[in-house]
């Protein structure tokens, strides 16, 4: 009896050691990670994003890449800054239209604006931390691995994912086994992969 004890406290130390806990191995069956729920603001407009704002039907036609800054600002010709963030592409071409025409610099003008680069950010135990170019398909596994892939002492299985001032902790070995498991990514989200103790 006390030699069967002695085993299974040797077996549980050794799981909490070496593993992390047994049940986040990624290999656990009935292992879930999180659901998270979509982004209430995923088709607005961040800081950071990269814009194409075309300017038709005037005199002086133009195409203007502009970038929205730190404080959610736009800068275009003839009326300066303009808040961009917070605002769907259809809403910010409408206040580019109403600006123009409420300060009579064009009488009439048509505005596009579209979307050329949105980013999420990977931080942490990463080759390669920084910005990482948004796509539909991103997942939580693929930004890792355009991040360079972990280093050697990141812990895998407890990777923070940052969404709207929430935070889930996502277990990236299970979501390279099961793709079910590997959450969807939306333009600002955050990834901290954290230093493994071991």
């Amino acid at each position: 009896m006390l030699l069967r004890r002695a085993l299974l406290l040797g077996a549980i130390l050794g799981c909490l050691i070496f593993g992390g806990g047994c049940a986040s191995d990624g290999g656990a069956p009935g292992a879930t990670n999180p659901t998270i729920p979509s982004a209430t603001a995923a088709t607005q407009l961040r800081p950071g994003d990269s814009l194409n704002i075309s300017l038709q039907g005037v005199p002086d036609p133009s195409t203007n890449a502009v970038q929205i800054d730190e404080q959610g600002l736009i800068s275009l010709p003839f009326i300066g800054a303009i808040t961009a963030a917070g605002t769907s592409t259809a809403e910010l071409s409408q206040r580019i239209r109403e600006t123009y025409l409420a300060r009579k610099i064009y009488m009439s003008v048509d505005v596009s604006v579209s979307v050329t680069e949105r980013f999420v950010y990977v931080g942490g135990e990463v080759q390669r931390a920084g910005r990482i170019v948004w796509t539909p398909d991103l997942t939580v596994a693929k930004a890792v691995q355009a991040a360079g892939g972990f280093t050697l002492y990141a812990k895998q299985n407890a990777v923070r994912l940052s969404r709207e001032k929430s935070t889930y902790v996502i277990d990236v070995k299970l979501a390279q086994k099961n793709p079910s498991q590997d959450p969807r990514l939306v333009p600002g989200d955050s990834l901290d992969v954290p230093r493994s103790p071991f």
